[in-house]
């Protein structure tokens, strides 16, 4: 079978999983508050316990090797997305959604690291490794009809039950049409083997940053449908932002693809986009249209590039550990989402609002982006001559 054929089923399995498994929770936000399900200090526990999930998830990936191993996961991942966002229909209050939540961040985990070690070698081996690139702005359109859902649901003046429903039911087309096509474990394994005592210098400072990044962007990347609803008073508008915050992470992924490929050029761009989204973050905290506007811009173009940069600067410092740093590196970024709602729970109960959580995320940016001023060593530069860099998430 064609690796593009492969590389567009990956491409839409990251688009179900993570733009309607795991985000969908964002537009929904509005609604579940508005009906009374649950409060702000609620919702950003019910978002802790997603990350905790995706952490559980990312963790239990990093150890799954053998391809039947790696197999299951990625269908049971998919699978489960499927049939808890169907679950979330009947979801009622604040323990439900929150266990419901868990599970799909289990599940989102398990495919984006798959996906992620399954698609590039696949991309590399097929010499377009700039498809396998592309591969991640799967989630950026996920995010875009989901957004693009809600606003419709707004319109016709459905509830979220009714919501999550047409989520599952999209999810689930989606699923029946790529499983004959997605990528093949063993296949793609050999395509990259796995070499023992590989060089791994800078990925501790790499997880860091990928932490301090998941820290940053998750309470704008959670919370913006609630902030621009507040701001539109549940006017039909605010569910614009969530769409375009999609729509702008999927052409952020395309922008970088199209850059030279050089080592010190990927450290570069990374430390552009962690800082490009602090700037992104505090305009969120401006809290009128325009400032929201701002913040979806600046925070959802480097949004998925951010995390397909770190992913290929991982290649480069260890190019034959990729399936085990990207466990890694996800699991760091699960600390550092975990680590933003509840921050952002803790914000609004004493605060009321979530402008002090808004403050400590871009400043978390920032110091991820001065992490990366210091060059690489010598050592890290003869890992990164040890193979092609190839871009991935």
């Amino acid at each position: 079978m064609s690796p593009l054929i492969r590389l567009l089923a990956s491409f839409i399995a990251l688009m179900m999983a993570m733009g309607i498994g795991r985000f969908a929770l964002t537009p929904q936000l509005p609604h579940l508050l508005s009906e009374g399900q649950i409060d702000l200090t609620a919702a950003g526990l019910i978002a802790a316990a997603n990350y905790l999930g995706y952490f559980v998830g990312a963790v239990d990936a990093m150890f799954s090797r053998r391809p039947a191993q790696v197999r299951r996961r990625l269908l049971g991942g998919l699978w489960l997305c499927v049939l808890l966002t169907l679950a979330s229909f009947w979801a009622n209050g604040f323990w439900s959604h929150l266990v419901l939540r868990f599970g799909t961040g289990v599940a989102s985990a398990w495919v984006l690291v798959m996906i992620t070690a399954l698609s590039q070698p696949l991309a590399a081996a097929a010499g377009r490794p700039r498809l396998g690139a592309l591969v991640f702005a799967g989630p950026g359109l996920g995010i875009f009809l989901t957004g693009l859902l809600a606003l419709g649901s707004n319109l016709l003046g459905q509830t979220s039950a009714a919501l999550w429903l047409v989520y599952a039911g999209i999810g689930l087309a989606m699923l029946l049409g790529i499983l004959p096509f997605l990528p093949q474990p063993a296949t793609a394994m050999a395509a990259a083997p796995s070499v023992a005592g590989s060089g791994n210098h800078g990925i501790g400072r790499l997880g860091v940053v990928y932490g301090l990044y998941g820290l940053g962007y998750i309470i704008p990347a959670t919370f913006l449908s609630q902030m621009a609803n507040a701001q539109f008073h549940g006017q039909w508008q605010a569910d614009l932002f969530w769409p375009c915050f999609g729509l702008a992470s999927a052409i952020g992924v395309v922008l970088v693809s199209l850059r030279r490929q050089h080592p010190q050029g990927t450290r570069y761009w990374l430390m552009a986009t962690l800082w490009l989204q602090a700037a992104g973050v505090f305009a969120c905290l401006l809290g009128s249209g325009p400032g929201l506007a701002l913040g979806v811009i600046l925070c959802g173009t480097p949004f998925l590039a951010c995390m397909q940069l770190v992913m290929q600067r991982s290649r480069e410092l260890a190019p034959h550990a990729a399936q085990r740093n990207a466990g890694l590196l996800t699991a760091c970024f699960a600390v550092g989402q975990l680590s933003g709602p509840l921050l952002a729970a803790l914000s609004s109960h004493f605060s009321g609002g979530l402008q002090s959580a808004l403050v400590f995320a871009g400043g978390g940016l920032i110091v991820a982006g001065g992490l990366l001023l210091r060059p690489v060593s010598s050592a890290q530069g003869l890992c990164a001559n040890d193979g092609a860099p190839t871009a991935q998430r």
